[in-house]
């Protein structure tokens, strides 16, 4: 039955044709020559974590694609400047999946709005959601300010910079630290960022002009990407197939593990767990406080069990309904939702963005968190005070 579902089929479409989308983005060559523009700006310390921080919210469409992409850009720039990689690392983890989720036309908020489908929420309930997706919000803002010198370097941060400011490396010096192996393809040569940008305006004004249908967006750049990267003899027809049907491959186990998913939720709806989560709410929870417990019980099981697509099947058939019987904004708990999914991403050692990050910086995973926790732990509670508000003003 799952796999028959429309909702299964409309998320295979999106996955399959993000992933081709990617796979040919990094092949092209246009990322590259994208960041080498943006780089030309880092010509101090501060300038060069601004650079990282910005191309971060630019590389947008998807988190694998954002950790790589920027980090194999700015990492020898970075070290110029005398940056330490944890700094990189935090800048290029904490505008990953959160800038993912906070675009309304990203792999993770098309996969989104193709789960809440199912309770008559669409494209314009996500995007009315993300002013209250306090917790990715949050981190974006404190990555900057810590960017630019506003927010204070401490803990394995701050001896990080200490360690470089008394002459030694910006890498740091750990023991098995190459968890992850760079997985950036060096053969790539750098092409015009036109070759991003333009694909992308596309993917974006014929997703609008269809409704917000975002499969026709997906299949528009594709065809546009054919013609410009086939045209320029970046790559040969062949090329581009074999580079399309790559991209297919990467995302099989993502589609078995969301049918799996939804399968699960099923099994959970014909043995009524939502509406037994409804009634045990509704008697003891407050409206008000439904948003809040949200955001902390997404993030804390993301962060337990570094999946977070599944995640968010699994969550919605419970927190959805309950937003509708208590009479809390459907979108406030949308932003909760996300919220929760984002910290986990962020701040779980063991999550794939952790190990994407790793994998472009050579900062280790446990490392990498150790290194940002204290600025996770101030995303967490600016989010928790402002869920808090928004339950009882919304």
């Amino acid at each position: 039955m799952a796999m028959a579902s429309d909702t299964f089929q409309f998320l295979v479409l999106i996955i399959f044709g993000f992933g081709a989308m990617i796979a040919i983005f990094e092949k092209s060559g246009s990322l590259l020559g994208f960041g080498s523009t943006l780089a030309r700006f880092a010509t101090t310390p501060k300038k060069s974590l601004l650079t990282t921080w910005f191309l971060g919210l630019i590389i947008f469409i998807d988190d694998y694609l954002n950790a790589l992409a920027v980090s194999s850009s700015m990492r020898s720039i970075t070290d110029k400047k005398l940056v330490p990689r944890e700094h990189l690392a935090y800048t290029v983890n904490a505008t990953g999946a959160c800038i993912c989720v906070l675009v309304p036309f990203t792999s993770w908020s098309a996969f989104a709005v193709g789960v809440v489908n199912d309770y008559n929420l669409g494209f314009s309930d996500y995007v009315a959601a993300i002013p209250f997706m306090f917790y990715p919000l949050a981190a974006v803002i404190i990555a900057l300010l810590l960017a630019v010198g506003l927010l204070p370097k401490v803990g394995l941060m701050k001896k990080a910079y200490e360690r470089v400011e008394q002459g030694g490396p910006t890498m740091p010096e750990e023991k098995g630290s190459a968890i992850v192996k760079a997985t950036i393809n060096t053969d790539v040569k750098k092409s015009s960022p036109l070759n991003f940008i333009i694909p992308i305006i596309v993917l974006v004004v014929v997703m609008m002009y269809f409704d917000n249908d975002l499969i026709h967006g997906i299949i528009a750049a594709l065809v546009v990407q054919a013609i410009m990267y086939i045209s320029q003899k970046i790559m040969t027809p062949t090329q581009f197939m074999t580079n399309f049907g790559e991209g297919l491959t990467t995302m099989t186990t993502l589609a078995f593990i969301i049918l799996l998913a939804l399968a699960l939720g099923e099994g959970n709806r014909e043995l009524g767990l939502s509406e037994y989560m409804i009634e045990v709410f509704t008697v003891f929870i407050s409206p008000q406080l439904l948003p809040l417990i949200a955001f902390l019980a997404c993030g804390f099981i993301a962060f337990i069990t570094g999946n977070f697509w599944a995640l968010i099947v699994l969550v919605a058939p419970i927190f959805m309904p309950l937003s509708f019987e208590m009479g809390v904004n459907p979108s406030l708990m949308i932003a909760a939702i996300m919220s929760g999914v984002a910290l986990g991403s962020q701040a779980c050692f063991y999550s794939d963005a952790i190990f994407m990050t790793s994998a472009g910086t050579g900062v280790s995973p446990v490392l990498q968190v150790r290194t940002i926790m204290p600025y996770v732990v101030l995303g967490v509670i600016i989010a928790t005070l402002l869920f808090l508000g928004a339950g009882f003003i919304f």
